[in-house]
């Protein structure tokens, strides 16, 4: 019930785990009070991205599926500073939805070893969850406690400004 609670005042709640001696995972969830056909409609402007994720600062589609086959592929630049340098990074993925239910990112090449995310979004109270999973390994040795700290610093701040966005406000 706590849960309920705290989603609804607008937590967003982090889970990490275990992935790599480098790398990174955790999952996050957040409420948002709209239908899930308008967040999806939102989400899958992967050009809007750079908006919810400040460090992104290029997000194109650089091949749409047809009809019959429902991925995409997308190229991404992001630059993040860590303590007294600025790492600029770039990812070619695979996205593979399942329309107003799943999508999911698969790295095809980039500046990591590994790269997967999956968002999932399900009907809550009278608005949307969004459970927002990923796991990552740089490629360059970085130790993975400073990975998760990383990670669960930035993720609830851009969940929260992707938030804002998507609901006006």
């Amino acid at each position: 019930m706590q849960t309920v609670a705290a989603l609804l005042r607008g937590e967003i709640l982090i889970e990490t785990r275990s992935h790599s001696a480098w790398g990174g995972a955790l999952t996050a969830q957040m409420y948002l009070p709209l239908g899930r056909s308008l967040v999806w409609q939102k989400l899958t402007d992967y050009p809007r991205w750079v908006y919810y994720f400040p460090d992104i600062i290029s997000s194109e589609i650089i091949q749409k599926g047809n009809l019959s086959h429902s991925s995409k592929r997308l190229h991404q630049v992001a630059r993040k500073a860590f303590l007294f340098i600025t790492v600029q990074v770039e990812i070619y993925l695979r996205v593979m939805e399942v329309v107003q239910q799943q999508i999911q990112f698969r790295m095809e090449k980039g500046n990591f070893a590994d790269f997967t995310a999956d968002l999932k979004l399900q009907d809550y109270e009278s608005g949307t969850l969004l459970t927002y999973s990923v796991q990552a390994t740089p490629d360059i040795p970085i130790p993975s406690l400073f990975v998760q700290q990383a990670m669960q610093l930035d993720l609830p701040a851009n969940l929260r400004r992707m938030r804002q966005i998507i609901c006006g406000s």
